[in-house]
């Protein structure tokens, strides 16, 4: 999901308390504001507004995320409004590198809006799961999960991916749902490679660490192929949820021992400190910074399904 054009579609309407006015001052079909909220309040899992056949107001929620989309989207206006320096549009070229669902799911969008500011800036994106810093991958700017531990470069954390276990609703059907971490053992577990290599799964609960062992039928090197087998019912896996969102939102997926939490990874950005920035990556350093973390408070954060 869009989420910064999802936000300005909500700011809207709330502003305007009615979906009509909103929808005419959008330069939008109203059906298409409407879905776009209903689309929004699916992913997110909450209601936004409460609708009447006279009124339309924000529900508690709703006024929390309008406040918050507020700002957000102030964020990200300023760090758009800088587009020329000294008179000239920005040339160049610029690196970056990403872990593959940030790569594949939230950046191209992001990464178009900023070409829109710049259209004289080429942008390459590598795609990589390794941990890596910007001079070991030879780019400019590197969006990494975990610690990376990289004195050379500015280490910034934008948010918390949160992972959960999930499994499809078929699979649960036919070989029960575990109701303790100990009937995991009983159940087929698809991994990534390099994760939970020794079938060990640390969940947590309440704070409270809970090492799980697991039968590791499935390994595979990539997020689509587990996605693709949990959906096929071939096991039981833990899922990035930003990588599972619509799959859970849709109900393909269901999460497993809910009440339990795998570790969630750190996502961060990494670039050379501000003496050795090009003007062009600090610019689209900038524009992630806003995007990113305005993405990170609602995409990646905690909820049930």
């Amino acid at each position: 999901m869009d989420m910064l054009s999802a936000m300005r579609v909500f700011v809207k309407v709330v502003e305007a308390g009615s979906v009509s006015v909103a929808a005419r001052d959008l330069g939008m079909g109203q059906p298409t504001v409407s879905e776009r909220i209903a689309r929004l309040e699916d992913y997110l899992q909450e209601q936004l507004l409460i609708r009447t056949t006279r009124s339309l107001r924000a529900t508690q929620t709703g006024l929390i995320f309008y406040e918050r989309s507020k700002k957000a989207l102030e964020a990200a206006a300023t760090a758009e409004s800088v587009t020329m320096r000294n008179g000239e549009a920005l040339r160049g070229k610029v690196r970056l590198a990403a872990p593959h669902w940030i790569g594949e799911i939230v950046l191209p969008q992001i990464l178009m809006r900023f070409r829109r500011l710049h259209p004289h800036i080429k942008v390459e994106l590598v795609v990589d799961d390794r941990i890596t810093n910007p001079d070991a991958a030879g780019v400019d700017i590197s969006l990494r999960l975990g610690n990376i531990g990289a004195d050379n470069c500015v280490d910034e954390e934008i948010g918390v991916v949160q992972r959960v276990l999930a499994a499809s609703p078929e699979y649960l059907a036919e070989y029960g749902t575990p109701r303790t971490t100990s009937e995991l053992m009983a159940h087929s577990f698809i991994t990534v490679s390099g994760i939970y290599d020794a079938g060990v799964v640390p969940l947590t609960r309440d704070g409270k660490d809970e090492p799980t062992d697991v039968n590791v039928v499935w390994t595979v090197g990539h997020w689509r192929p587990l996605i693709a087998l949990l959906l096929s019912g071939a096991g039981i896996g833990v899922l990035q949820v930003p990588a599972g969102a619509e799959a859970l939102s849709a109900g393909q997926l269901k999460r497993v021992l809910p009440e339990y939490q795998a570790p969630g990874f750190r996502l961060r950005m990494l670039y050379p400190r501000n003496d050795a920035s090009s003007e062009i990556s600090k610019r689209l350093i900038d524009f992630l910074r806003a995007e990113l973390r305005s993405y990170a408070e609602y995409a990646l954060a905690p909820r049930q399904w």
